[in-house]
């Protein structure tokens, strides 16, 4: 036997015109790719840090992963981003991982530590899609961490209860100690409009620039990695001098994007000055991206 059966909620997805883009297409690809229609669909948000240590929320931008349950102990692994890169593994839940490629690694160490709690033993297939680049410079791998895990957790919970939450944030701090568990707690547990504190406990403060006439833009550089700290800081500092409030880096480490918070009737001359900067020295003009703060990790009917 190469697969079991799959439930009603995920077929008809792929075809729905009143779905959002995204998610028709990661249930299209996983149909394409494995020629069975996924049992689940789930989105994980991407998620930020703030300026004050220990809040986290997230990005209206979502990660995607379809997946169908299997019973011959098979995982097979495709995503969009990586279409010559697709893979077939054996489900191997403790021991050596099978070597694949750089981009299933993560994904499959997912499945092993679902396999070791009782989710998904017999095999899974599984597509995985994010709805931004690795140019926008947000986190991906937690947010994908978080959708693989509740999709395939998902398939194996009764149908009238939703997967454990709680329990999936701490299998997946324990199967990858090197990820942000507060960006992971962020995709788990995100409210709209309001941040999240991972420390002492699971609390919501409001934050909603939105409310408060104000926007939220991710300012990423482009060009040479060598030089993106520099960027970075000449256009926050222009960006300052056109009227920006505040700026900060979306992860745990600078990286090639900063968070900039911005008085709403500001943001075209912020967006203007910082542009006409990298362009008057002949440099790629960074990339603005607008970030509602957004709700949790959600199935897609």
């Amino acid at each position: 036997m190469t697969a079991v059966p799959v439930g009603a909620g995920g077929p008809g997805l792929a075809r729905r015109a009143t779905a959002d883009p995204l998610f028709r297409l990661v249930a299209y690809a996983l149909e394409t790719a494995h020629e069975r229609p996924p049992a689940a669909v789930w989105s994980a948000p991407y998620a930020f840090h703030l300026g004050s240590r220990g809040l986290v929320a997230a990005a209206g931008w979502p990660v995607a992963a379809a997946a169908a349950p299997r019973g011959d102990g098979l995982v097979r692994l495709s995503s969009l981003g990586h279409p010559a890169d697709s893979c077939d593994l054996p489900l191997a839940p403790t021991g050596p991982a099978p070597a694949a490629p750089a981009w299933a690694v993560r994904p499959y160490a997912v499945l092993r530590a679902l396999a070791r709690a009782g989710f998904g033993s017999g095999g899974t297939d599984l597509h995985l899609q994010g709805s931004l680049t690795a140019a926008a410079g947000l986190a991906t791998a937690e947010p994908a961490d978080c959708a693989v895990a509740l999709a395939v957790a998902d398939v194996h919970t009764r149908a009238d209860e939703e997967p454990d939450r709680e329990r999936l944030a701490g299998l997946l701090a324990r199967a990858l100690p090197d990820g942000d568990d507060a960006l992971r707690r962020a995709a788990l547990f995100a409210r709209p409009g309001e941040a999240l504190t991972t420390s002492g406990g699971r609390r919501y403060v409001p934050f909603d620039p939105a409310a408060s006439q104000e926007r939220l833009v991710l300012l990423a550089v482009r060009g040479d990695p060598g030089e993106r700290a520099a960027e970075l800081a000449r256009a926050v500092a222009c960006a300052r001098r056109a009227g920006a409030l505040s700026a900060w880096p979306p992860g745990r480490r600078p990286g090639r994007s900063v968070l900039v918070l911005v008085p709403a009737a500001r943001l075209s001359a912020v967006r203007a000055a910082v542009a006409e900067e990298f362009r008057g020295r002949g440099r790629p003009v960074p990339r603005f991206l607008n970030i509602a703060v957004a709700g949790a990790a959600r199935r897609e009917e």
